[in-house]
Parts: C-alpha cells; sequence; structure tokens
C-alpha cells in the first residue's frame, strides 16, 4: 500500500456529509506517513517471530531478521 492507496482509502471512507477538505493537506500526508510506518513495524514484526521460531544457528533466521531490516528502512528513503 502506497501514499495515493491511502489518501484514496481516506476520501472512500469520508461519507458525503464530510469533506475531505476537514483535513489540510499537510495533515492528511503525516496521517499517511504515520500509517505507513505502522503498517512497516507491523511486517516487521512478523518476520522477526518467523526469525525467532527458526534455530539459532540456521540461515532462514539469518534472512528473516535482515528482510525485517529491510522492511523498516523503506521508511527512511
Amino acid at each position: 500500500m502506497n501514499r495515493e492507496d491511502i489518501i484514496n482509502l481516506v476520501r472512500q471512507a469520508a461519507n458525503e456529509e464530510m469533506e475531505i477538505a476537514v483535513l489540510s493537506i499537510t495533515e492528511l500526508e503525516k496521517y499517511t506517513a504515520l500509517v505507513e510506518a505502522a503498517e512497516r513495524e507491523a511486517c516487521a514484526k512478523i518476520v522477526e517471530s518467523n526469525a525467532n521460531a527458526c534455530s539459532s544457528d540456521s540461515l532462514a533466521k539469518m534472512y528473516l531478521y535482515s528482510n525485517a531490516t529491510a522492511i523498516r528502512k523503506r521508511g527512511q528513503t
């Protein structure tokens, strides 16, 4: 899900009585960034949970932790 997807979901959720203009574009962008960060962190935690289920010296554990790190870094670019 990207920023435009989230903005479109907010627009879909707004009923006809509520105008999207209630939020400024800046506020909507901040909200979108928070949702994106929360989703990345949730995904990274799932991957880490899978890593923790692996034996301590397995390659799978190393790869899964690496994947969790990569997910978190997506927000830094």
